[in-house]
């Protein structure tokens, strides 16, 4: 019945591990279980912290447990150990056993605090930007220029995700995660964001930033992206606070271009926006 019980256990337990495994495989292998590197100077400096205690937590562990497998196997009945019942007190093992863990978190405080202070570092930025979240969309105004837009979920996601709207959300390309005017920020540059928010609570939040903060009201909270020079591309995110009924439909979406793309970009725009202005105070009724 033993011999039984076992193969059965065996036979669970592997089941349960080819379905755990399979899936992951699937996916994209055993990277997608772990932490994002990310593209930015700061992502990388937290994942290289994450993978550092990772790997002190798995030795501690180790220890831990191969110490407790050990004593079980070596000190059990069969071997003719007798249970030590007197349970003497030794102040020596109670020092030994607090203060190597004190030390082990003295450790990881050091390399822990540098990167908290890297975080909170935003001296020397090329590129400010203001960043205010409104139910349910974002303002970005370029700082020391005249450029600002406001980004909102794009149309074909918004049409798709109405009740009874007949369109499939499969068949639009990155639903929700799509708006009609990306931030747009220059790759190798220090890029500081102001974020504030007119009505609630949001969070600005790309993980491939390795960066979330939040958008409070009446208040101004900082952070600081810096994309590899290599890195260039379009990124997205979402609000991660639950701002309220459309918290669902409000992404993230940066475009990171080469400094000297982005110049030119910026000028268009601001030579649009001008233009723009001009339109409008000549005939007022456009606005």
């Amino acid at each position: 019945m033993i011999r039984t019980m076992y193969k059965s256990g065996t036979a669970l337990a592997a089941v349960l591990l080819a379905q755990f495994v399979a899936p992951a495989h699937a996916a994209s292998g055993w990277g997608e279980l772990n932490m994002p590197v990310g593209v930015t100077e700061l992502s990388k400096k937290i994942y290289g912290l994450h993978m550092m205690i990772f790997w002190w937590c798995v030795a501690i562990g180790v220890f831990v447990f191969g110490w407790m497998i050990w004593a079980m196997v070596s000190f059990r009945r069969s071997k003719g150990a007798v249970a030590n019942t007197a349970m003497l007190h030794s102040t020596k093992a109670e020092i030994i056993w607090t203060l190597i863990p004190v030390g082990i978190l003295v450790l990881m405080t050091v390399p822990a605090a540098r990167v908290l202070i890297d975080i909170e570092d935003a001296r020397n930025t090329e590129l400010t930007i203001k960043v205010t979240g409104y139910q349910w969309k974002w303002q970005y105004e370029y700082l020391g220029t005249d450029v600002g837009f406001y980004s909102t979920l794009a149309h074909e996601s918004n049409a798709a995700r109405q009740l009874q709207s007949g369109i499939d959300p499969r068949s639009v390309p990155n639903y929700l995660l799509d708006v009609d005017n990306p931030l747009v920020v220059p790759a190798g540059t220090k890029v500081r964001l102001l974020l504030t928010a007119q009505d609630v609570i949001h969070s600005w939040w790309v993980p491939d930033f390795g960066m979330k903060k939040d958008a409070i009201p009446g208040l101004v909270n900082e952070m600081w992206i810096k994309v590899d020079a290599d890195k260039t591309g379009r990124y997205r995110g979402q609000c991660a606070e639950l701002c309220g009924r459309d918290h669902g439909f409000m992404p993230v979406v940066v475009d990171v271009m080469s400094k000297e793309d982005f110049e030119s970009w910026l000028a268009a725009r601001k030579a649009a926006q001008q233009q723009a202005a001009l339109a409008a105070n000549r005939n007022p009724s456009i606005s």
